[in-house]
């Protein structure tokens, strides 16, 4: 059976709402007691598993020491645009 709620209800409790689409629930959304629209669970969820690994051997670390602190000569060198 089908969950009824109003736009106002459904507006104060979506959270719900979706909890009870994700457990196979349909919800119908009634405005002045005409049907406007359904809540459905979708066929597949929106974001697949990660995959890990996928940039490997795409990344080049070109300075090994890029975390260190910079001294200030090296700011100084940055900042006045000389390398």
């Amino acid at each position: 059976m089908a969950m009824k709620v109003s736009v106002a209800e459904a507006k104060n409790s979506l959270p719900k709402l979706l909890r009870a689409v994700e457990h196979g629930e349909s919800v119908t959304i009634y405005r002045r007691g005409k049907p406007v629209a359904d809540l459905v669970r979708a066929e597949r969820p929106a974001r697949g598993k990660r995959k890990f690994g996928t940039l490997r051997g795409k990344i080049k670390i070109i300075d090994p020491n890029w975390w260190k602190p910079m001294s200030d000569e090296e700011v100084d060198a940055m900042l006045d645009g000389s390398s």
